[in-house]
């Protein structure tokens, strides 16, 4: 379902949302493909979902937000797959790196928005799902912060998916502090 027939309404609706909420944000940066996974940092609050999801608009990205599933309760999950919301279950194995490879195999532009802590709670692990997601799909990572300090949303960087995992995470996590983050140290599979 797609409710963004009119794209300069929806982009100006999100414009306005963030003028609200006192935060601005980046432009798409020169680096950005149309078909890449988008990873963002920190997770703290659930409006960093809205956020998100706004941003989605504004810049009139084709993206999917992968959103845990327990916010797919009706009428919510309308709106939240209405605005590119995928739900995802967390609490076992479901096949879900190979579901999110084969949606890249049927479309040409496709953005996967998650946020790898996969919790607003402190974590010390990093789930490594979008790593494997880009390897298979043959996309790139572009990092996302969202500076709470200085109430903007930014984009950091990118990087291809290598051979090993461990350096392309060092590759990211060098990345955020710049930015003056660091991600989560243990890897979580």
């Amino acid at each position: 379902m797609n409710i963004n027939p009119f794209p300069f309404l929806f982009s100006a609706l999100g414009k306005f949302i963030y003028a609200r909420m006192g935060w601005t944000y980046d432009p798409l940066p020169a680096y950005w493909e149309s078909r890449c996974v988008v990873i963002g940092f920190p997770h703290t609050t659930n409006m960093d979902t809205v956020r998100a999801l706004t941003y989605i608009k504004i810049a009139g990205i084709n993206a999917k937000l992968l959103i845990k599933s327990k916010w797919f309760f009706f009428p919510m999950s309308i709106f939240l797959k209405s605005l590119g919301g995928i739900p995802v279950k967390r609490d076992k194995s479901c096949g879900f790196v190979d579901g999110v490879i084969k949606k890249y195999e049927k479309n040409e532009d496709l953005v996967v928005a998650l946020v790898p802590e996969g919790t607003r709670k402190s974590v010390s692990t990093i789930k490594t799902g979008f790593w494997y997601v880009a390897k298979g799909a043959n996309v790139p990572i572009i990092c996302w912060y969202l500076d709470n300090q200085m109430k903007r949303t930014r984009w950091l960087g990118k990087i291809h998916p290598g051979e090993r995992l461990e350096q392309d995470l060092h590759k990211i996590d060098s990345i955020y502090k710049r930015a003056g983050f660091s991600i989560p140290s243990k890897i979580k599979n």
